[in-house]
């Protein structure tokens, strides 16, 4: 056996499990673990900013391609604090990160040492697995499990926290012996799945719903085939935005108080019948269960036990990772087709794309200062089907999910349970590092922007070039259109008049000289005919320069985007599409 750090094991380990990038911020209690990567000489470093970017870096790589795990490192302390939210966010969606910490040696943990904190138990709600690692001899075993917890049943985030001298002890370790550890992941039966089917087949109405878990099991296809051989229409979750094209014939919206479309709310509505794949009837999405379970049937399919019947018992539930379920759904429905045995849905079909084709949003607006919806038409002119999009929150967010267009799974990035401001910046930098040649383009209100905007330094440093659409209506503006139900506006307003840049009136932060500061380009617009030629100036600055390039759009102060307190009570504020030219990159037009 070979003799070695119990750190350089570690470091080996991330290696063999395919590790090839990692971010993070190195300090005095992590040296170690950063000279066991440069010894290595296999796995690149991004240096982030703020360690909580770091976590969010990681999860927005781990987002980007199947099979990746994104790895966050710090040092002792508040590295560890920092990376809190980061897990949260991980956990809160089914992504698996690994962070690692350094810690104060073993003899001084409980003797409130320097940046001596208690980790892991900070770590456990909000983490799969959290641990301190105390004898240098485990570290192998526990870098192991790490990765077979991260894999196993529903993914999610690990913290191994390691103390300086646990990383410096000589251990025996054989690398050549090294083996990944197989992940479990239940399966659905064909008795299972022959009861789902009958249950929909005896269903006038049928839809299936398509969580984040397919995306996460890599079952996008096999979701796309099990409608089609079905010809069963898809209401996909926010998180499983892109498991079947937004143009596909079967497509018929998304359901939900905010991030939903007209005619994805209706269908719903009108359905009889709902198989659920690896998604766990989130509060925005259902509204009250009493008004989307009402008048219709459910089976549920879900890789986490607990998971079924915690928001509302199905009529069958059915524990399965997506993928094989989804295997196992084709392959019946396939044989059921062939013997004459599926029903015909293609009126039912017809009534739900009727619904997509007429109930429809309106974006074209020529007023100044521009009115949000202007924006995401012109996105959705500008950027092509391969765009991928990241978000986090916010007004900009939910009018994203209403107005953009999602073509292919992993091509909808959001931090969906969570929602921490300033997520996006970092994400989006993670997905670039994941994936150099993919086109990404971020969308942030200005607040969300504000959040973490110094890890755009990380972009211009390590030339990972995207492109930000930054709307700015200098408010807060989700919670303004909150506090509607309060009668106030209160402690919401971000507007100032910027002594160093009288130009933006009462538009507060200049932006435009902070993203340049930081190294990377900047483009300011305050026309809507303007907002097109940005984008394509935005195109050649990223091509030129290799750095993220943010347009910034100057909105109306307030705007209220369509939401409500149920599916069937969601209010419009503004006016709604009655022709083609109302809505002219809608996915169905009017006329």
């Amino acid at each position: 056996m070979a003799k070695m750090k119990a750190i350089e094991a570690a470091a080996k380990i991330l290696e063999l499990e395919g590790v090839t990038k990692a971010f993070g911020v190195p300090g005095a209690a992590i040296n170690p673990f950063y000279a066991a990567l440069k010894g290595l000489g296999s796995i690149s470093h991004v240096l982030a900013r703020h360690v909580e970017g770091a976590s969010h870096m990681a999860e927005g790589y781990t987002r980007a391609n199947p099979g990746n795990i994104g790895v966050c490192i710090g040092t002792s302390g508040p590295a560890g604090t920092d990376m809190i939210t980061g897990l949260y966010s991980a956990s809160a969606d089914s992504i698996p990160i690994l962070c690692i910490t350094g810690q104060a040696p073993r003899a001084r943990m409980h003797k409130e040492d320097f940046q001596a904190v208690d980790i892991e138990s900070i770590a456990k709600p909000v983490a799969k697995w959290a641990t301190t690692v105390l004898e240098p001899g485990q570290v192998p075993g526990v870098f192991q499990q790490a990765f077979h917890i991260m894999r196993s049943g529903r993914p999610g985030p690990v913290l191994i926290d390691l103390p300086f001298d646990v990383q410096m002890a000589e251990i025996e370790f054989d690398p050549e012996t090294y083996q990944p550890m197989t992940p479990y992941k239940p399966a659905a039966t064909r008795i299972q799945v022959e009861k789902a089917l009958t249950m929909l087949n005896s269903a006038d109405k049928p839809l299936l719903v398509s969580g984040g878990g397919v995306i996460n099991a890599d079952a996008a296809a096999l979701l796309t085939e099990f409608a089609e051989v079905l010809n069963v229409p898809v209401i996909p979750t926010l998180m499983g935005w892109g498991t079947i094209p937004d143009d596909h014939g079967l497509m018929a919206g998304m359901c939900g108080l905010q991030t939903s479309h007209r005619y994805g709310n209706a269908n719903l509505l009108a359905s009889d019948f709902v198989l659920g794949v690896g998604n766990r009837w989130a509060n925005r999405h259902t509204g009250s269960v009493e008004v989307y379970t009402k008048g219709r049937k459910f089976v549920h399919v879900d890789i986490e036990p607990t998971q079924i019947g915690r928001v509302f018992g199905p009529d069958l539930g059915i524990v399965s990772d997506a993928k094989a379920a989804l295997e196992l759904f084709v392959e019946v429905a396939k044989e059921w087709k062939a013997a004459g045995k599926l029903k015909d849905r293609s009126a039912w079909v017809a009534e739900c794309q009727e619904r997509k084709r007429t109930l429809q949003r309106k974006t074209h607006f020529d007023n100044t200062p521009v009115k949000p919806q202007r924006v995401y038409e012109e996105m959705n002119k500008a950027f092509g089907r391969d765009t991928t999009y990241v978000s986090t929150i916010g007004l900009s967010q939910i009018a994203a999910a209403q107005f953009l267009h999602v073509y292919k799974e992993r091509n909808w990035i959001n931090c969906g349970q969570a929602g921490p401001l300033g997520w996006t910046i970092p994400a989006a930098l993670g997905v670039c590092a994941a994936d150099p040649g993919r086109n990404v383009v971020a969308l942030s209100g200005d607040y969300d922007f504000q959040f973490m905007i110094e890890e755009l330094a990380v972009g211009a440093q390590f030339k990972l070039p995207y492109i930000h659409v930054l709307v700015n209506n200098s408010y807060l503006g989700l919670i303004r259109q909150s506090q509607r139900g309060f009668d106030m506006d209160y402690c919401v307003q971000l507007s100032f008049e910027n002594i160093n840049a009288p130009e933006l009136g009462e538009y507060g932060v200049d932006h435009k000289a902070v993203v340049e500061g930081l190294g990377c380009k900047a483009i300011r617009v305050f026309k809507p005919e303007d907002i097109a030629p940005a984008f394509e100036e935005a195109k050649k600055l990223m091509a030129e320069h290799s750095v993220p390039v943010v347009v910034e759009v100057i909105l109306e102060r307030v705007t209220n985007i369509s939401m409500g307190v149920e599916i069937d009570a969601v209010n419009e504020f503004e006016e709604l599409a009655e022709k083609g030219e109302d809505a002219p990159t809608a996915i169905s037009l009017l006329d």
